[in-house]
């Protein structure tokens, strides 16, 4: 489903004000280890997005998935993960999840190591559930066996589920047309 580029923004707006809001949201950029406040018209900002936006989450989990994108399938795929989830007696790995037109990295948030790097090229489909609306999940393609991966993740908030939502989109658009601009430039 496509939003018209005014609501879209709007939403990215809303979901921009309740990330500043936060308070356990990390806010920082791509290897800078201090915090920084965001401007309150992030939206509208490239700076920050093309740095990388920071999201603190918690990783509930990954199942594979048979189509790249669809809202039925990835509704299905979250049911599964949150269901193994709570099964599991065990204590969700915080992550940093830092979103840029490169792609999406994630960093555990207690030792800083580097968890996984996912092209943007590689991701086929992001979401913010419906039922569980604090869970943001996205759909990548494996760089090692080349199977079709869906990865959950649980918020705080709903509202920040849907500004990393938003954010990826986002992300998605800023490196097409980075990427047209470059194919322009050598035409």
């Amino acid at each position: 489903a496509r939003l018209d580029p005014g609501s879209a923004m709007e939403a990215l707006r809303a979901a921009g004000r309740a990330v500043l809001r936060s308070p356990r949201l990390a806010r920082h950029g791509l290897g800078l280890r201090r915090r920084h406040k965001l401007p309150e018209s992030w939206a509208d900002m490239q700076e920050p997005l093309l740095e990388g936006m920071c999201f603190t989450l918690k990783y509930l989990g990954m199942t594979l998935v048979e189509k790249p994108k669809g809202e039925d399938m990835a509704a299905a795929a979250i049911r599964r993960i949150v269901a193994t989830a709570r099964v599991g007696a065990r204590k969700f790995q915080k992550v940093i999840l830092t979103v840029s037109p490169r792609g999406i990295s994630l960093q555990d948030a207690d030792t800083k190591e580097m968890v996984e790097n996912i092209s943007i090229y590689r991701i086929s489909y992001c979401t913010t559930d419906k039922l569980q609306n604090k869970v943001f999940a996205y759909v990548a393609q494996s760089q090692e066996s080349g199977a079709l991966e869906c990865h959950a993740f649980l918020s705080p908030k709903k509202k920040i589920a849907q500004a990393v939502t938003l954010t990826v989109a986002q992300a998605f658009q800023m490196a097409l047309d980075l990427w047209e601009a470059t194919h322009a430039a050598g035409r």
